[in-house]
Order: C-alpha cells, then sequence, then structure tokens
C-alpha cells in the first residue's frame, strides 16, 4: 500500500533525524524524486539530512551542489563499492573520502552473494529495481564480475583491508552492503581491528543477508549497528512481525532506521521513516527507544553530533 500517511506524532518524534540510505534522481535507474526537491521536503518536515545512495557511482558532488542549494538540510555523499568503480578500490575510496562522502557501502549489486544462486524470493515480490539493469548489462556483453572481500576460506583479503584502513584514516562509515552472513562477521571483524569507528549492517533482514538473532547480537557485540529498512518489510521480502521481533531481541539501541525509498511504486521517501515510526509505536515500542533508533542512531551514522 503506497497511500499510507505518516501521524503527526511520528513526524514530531523524528525532528532532527537522517536517512541515511535513500536512491533518488538523478541515477541510471528510474526514481520517484531527485535530491534537490527531496532536501526541500526534508526541510518542511524538520528532517536534518540524507545520505545519497547510488549502485554505481560516487555521491560526494551531488551533496556538495544539494547542500549549496538547500543549506538547512545536510545531504551527505557515498561510494559503493561495485564493479563500476573498481571494486574494492582504495583509489575511488580516497577520492570519494576527499570530497566529503560520509558512507562506504561495501558491494551491493556485485557482491559475490548477488551473484550465487539463491532461495527464489517470496511468492509475489518483485526484483528488486537494480537487477533489470544488471541483466541488461550482461545481455549487452557488458562484463559484471563479481568483487570478492574475503578468500575462499573466508580471510579478509589484502584489497579489503586497504581499503578499511582508508576508511577509518578519513573517519568515514562502512555499510557492509549486500555481503552474507560469514563475509559481514569477517568484515566487521577486520574493520574494527583496522580502526574504524562507525559500521552498520546494511538491511540483516533482505532475503540475501537473512541475518540470524544470534548473528545479528553477536555483531551488536562487536559495536555494529543493525540497520532496518522500511523497503525490506513493505515490499514483503520479510515480514513486519519478523522486523519487529529482530529489532526486539537485539534491542532498540542497537538498530537505526532507514528507508532504502526512492523506488517509483513505493511510499514517498520523506514519509519512510515515519511510517517505520507509527509500526513501532502500534507494536509497543516506547518514544525513547522510536527516538534512539530514529534520530539517536541516525545522527551517528550521518556522522553528526547529537
Amino acid at each position: 500500500m503506497n497511500d499510507l500517511v505518516p501521524s503527526d506524532r511520528a513526524r514530531e518524534l523524528l525532528r532532527g533525524a537522517f536517512d541515511t540510505h535513500v536512491h533518488v534522481a538523478p541515477d541510471v535507474v528510474e526514481r520517484k524524486i531527485d535530491d534537490v526537491t527531496l532536501a526541500r521536503r526534508f526541510a518542511e518536515l524538520g528532517l536534518a539530512g540524507f545520505v545519497l545512495k547510488s549502485h554505481y557511482g560516487s555521491t560526494a558532488e551531488r551533496a556538495a551542489v544539494v547542500r549549496g542549494v538547500v543549506p538547512e538540510v545536510t545531504a551527505l555523499g557515498a561510494i559503493s563499492l561495485n564493479a563500476a568503480v573498481g571494486g574494492m578500490n582504495p583509489l575511488a575510496v580516497e577520492i570519494a573520502a576527499r570530497e566529503g562522502a560520509r558512507t562506504v557501502w561495501f558491494p551491493t549489486v556485485d557482491a559475490e552473494n548477488e551473484h550465487r544462486e539463491h532461495a527464489a524470493l517470496p511468492e509475489g515480490v518483485a526484483p528488486p529495481a537494480w537487477a533489470k539493469l544488471q541483466t541488461e548489462l550482461r545481455e549487452m556483453g557488458v562484463a559484471v564480475d563479481p568483487v570478492p572481500v574475503v578468500d575462499a576460506e573466508g580471510r579478509v583479503l589484502p584489497e579489503t583491508r586497504t581499503v578499511l584502513a582508508a576508511i577509518a584514516r578519513h573517519g568515514m562509515l562502512l555499510a557492509t552492503g549486500h555481503l552474507d552472513a560469514a563475509e559481514i562477521v569477517a568484515v566487521v571483524d577486520a574493520a574494527f581491528e583496522e580502526g574504524v569507528r562507525d559500521v552498520v549492517v546494511t538491511h540483516p533482514e533482505f532475503p540475501t543477508q537473512s541475518l540470524t538473532v544470534e548473528t545479528q547480537r553477536a555483531l551488536a557485540e562487536r559495536g555494529a549497528l543493525l540497520e532496518r529498512c522500511f523497503t525490506t518489510p513493505h515490499t514483503g521480502k520479510v515480514s513486519w512481525d519478523d522486523w519487529l521481533v529482530n529489532i526486539r531481541a537485539v534491542g532498540p539501541e542497537h538498530s537505526v532506521l532507514s528507508t532504502d525509498l526512492g523506488q517509483v511504486v513505493n511510499p514517498p521517501v520523506e514519509d519512510g521513516m515515519a511510517l517505520m515510526v507509527d509500526r513501532l509505536l502500534a507494536a509497543g515500542f516506547d518514544e525513547q527507544e522510536v527516538v534512539t533508533m530514529g534520530v539517536t542512531n541516525t545522527r551517528r551514522v550521518a556522522g553528526v553530533a547529537s
């Protein structure tokens, strides 16, 4: 359902929040809204900012332009380490960092995990928006090789450590992307060993992650935040009940809300955070728990002091 309307209570609780995972135009995939218009809507709603995600390039320069046009909202750039930027490419990370990027997503569409055979999505669930483009590229003969982060024994590759060291040096945030459970654990451990301060486990309920509660708890104990995305349950990739159970089991203090919105068939990006808050309140989470996940932890992910 895309005609959902957030409550005024949810809107008010989210004042000062960031949405740290949005997919908006310009992009190679059609999107629901462009970044400048989104910034203006965020300003109207008292939201502090957002992190621009692209699967195919750095968004640091875009974010700087948006901040110039709508200075009251903090748009932040990011880079995803897929084949289009050279995979585990420390140079790409270095340049993105010097341009002000906040987040480094490890491989998403080109994760080895996404190139393997997986159980089918739940019946009636549409594939992600990027899946069609990946298929078109392959059909055109454009090589889209997976980007490894660990070796055959599950040990973090030297180039992965080099990238992690760059993330640490620049005080950036590591997001684990579409790695599988074993890869995520190995990378998170290596990240903290290399001095990375901020780590987010990307949508642990997504079908190609499907992290158990036990694994989520272990990652939280290491110091990582678990990202709870709106689109994962909204599009039927996991049930809302399971999503809520995971948050309660791992603890709101270890969870961070984001939307992963921007797809043309989904609700407006600026509504996603509040719609999650309404779900959480209806499920019995209290206002302080909601503020922790939706404001305090999103500002931590954005690198902004609360």
